[in-house]
């Protein structure tokens, strides 16, 4: 993952200043997904990468709501737009959005998420719920940073880890 600039936190970051719980809460997505959006944007162009249509298509539509979505998913969305309906379109830009720090690969649900952070140093927990699959993005610095210290003390290094906790959101809980 190619996260080379880490965020500077001066800026008002609807993603930072949430509180945790937002992401399972009813609210208006257009705000925190216009915000990652162009922090992707410019974190692609920095990196002399190019976000082309299909790939921000599949970025927006990661980004409609905090749920994971299946490449097939993805795809059926891209071909009634008009992006083409031949697998490869969608994984070719779900794969570049991953490569390039802008999404994760949720592996629970062989699915994808958009990285609420990209451009950030982080290390996220992902919060899925087993019923709805909405799938809140969670700072974990201090798992990761046990996680390490238990791989260490076994001489081993983590180079990736990919920490995901099921279980039930606020609504599914109450439901």
């Amino acid at each position: 993952m190619a996260h080379l600039h880490p965020h500077d936190h001066s800026e008002a970051c609807p993603g930072c200043s949430a509180p945790p719980e937002a992401a399972f809460a009813r609210h208006d997505h257009s705000l925190c997904a216009d915000d990652v959006l162009a922090r992707a944007e410019a974190l692609a162009s920095a990196q002399g990468a190019r976000l082309t249509p299909v790939r921000r298509r599949v970025l927006e539509i990661l980004l409609e709501e905090h749920r994971a979505l299946g490449a097939y998913d993805v795809l059926q969305r891209l071909a009634a737009e008009g992006f083409g309906n031949q697998p490869p379109v969608a994984y070719r830009a779900l794969d570049f959005l991953v490569e390039n720090g802008l999404a994760h690969r949720i592996r629970r649900l062989n699915a994808f998420a958009a990285c609420m952070h990209p451009g950030e140093e982080h290390a996220p927990v992902f919060l899925i719920c087993r019923q709805c699959n909405h799938v809140a993005e969670a700072p974990a610095a201090d798992v990761r940073a046990a996680l390490d210290a238990a791989a260490e003390a076994l001489g081993f290094t983590v180079e990736r880890s990919n920490i995901e906790a099921l279980g039930l959101c606020p609504a599914c809980r109450e439901a």
